[in-house]
């Protein structure tokens, strides 16, 4: 395998985590920061926005997944540089938007609760 389809699929891997959460909120009608929002990555965009951020993202990782090289789902090591794309794309997010929203609480305040 070629060193360039490896970052296309990383890539790839990237771009589909960065998909989810966007399309998921406009199409739950919600609003969620992108890059379009001020100030931009914190602010909120339409909920219609982000369902269109959310395809292109889609988009992107289709032409870096299915149209680079020739990924296959048998193929252990494709899935696992995607699988890593995408594992580090939702932990960046989650860490980004979690300061947002709330998320980055740490677990010992929630050690009453239970």
């Amino acid at each position: 395998m070629e060193w360039s389809h490896c970052i296309a699929y990383f890539f790839g891997g990237c771009f589909l985590s960065n998909a989810i959460p966007h399309f998921v909120s406009g199409a739950m009608g919600r609003p969620f920061p992108t890059p379009f929002a001020k100030p931009p990555g914190q602010g909120l965009s339409s909920s219609s926005l982000n369902v269109l951020w959310g395809v292109f993202n889609f988009a992107v990782a289709y032409v870096l997944i299915c149209r680079v090289g020739q990924f296959s789902v048998r193929s252990t090591t494709d899935v696992a540089i995607l699988g890593l794309g995408l594992l580090l794309m939702g932990l960046v997010a989650a860490r980004q938007f979690g300061r947002l929203h709330g998320g980055n609480a740490p677990e010992e305040s929630n050690a009453g609760t239970r």
